[in-house]
């Protein structure tokens, strides 16, 4: 098992906490506000939100693909790995400029 696998598992719970609480924060403001633009926001988390999920659940958890991504080459790795952890910059960045 590769380091950047480890670090596309950590990436992806990390994701998910942040989702959870930005897709909260933004439904919230759509039931307050109704407005098309925070409706938008409460979508887009959701729908990442079960993205992150599924991919945590078939990265990690799932019995067959789980084992598959795990013997896949290493550039594999690194490249979902990166991938992972760009998002999760840019949900940090989204947290800091929603919560603030």
């Amino acid at each position: 098992m590769s380091l950047w696998l480890q670090v596309t598992w950590l990436a992806a719970a990390l994701n998910i906490v942040l989702l959870v609480g930005l897709s909260y924060v933004w439904g919230r403001n759509y039931t307050r506000f109704r407005s098309k633009h925070t409706l938008g926001l409460a979508a887009f988390g959701t729908i990442l939100l079960a993205e992150n999920a599924l991919a945590l659940y078939i990265f990690y958890f799932h019995p067959v693909l789980s084992g598959w991504i795990a013997e896949s080459a290493p550039i594999a790795h690194t490249a979902v790995g990166a991938l992972r952890l760009l998002e999760l910059g840019a949900l940090a960045f989204l947290a800091w400029v929603t919560l603030d």
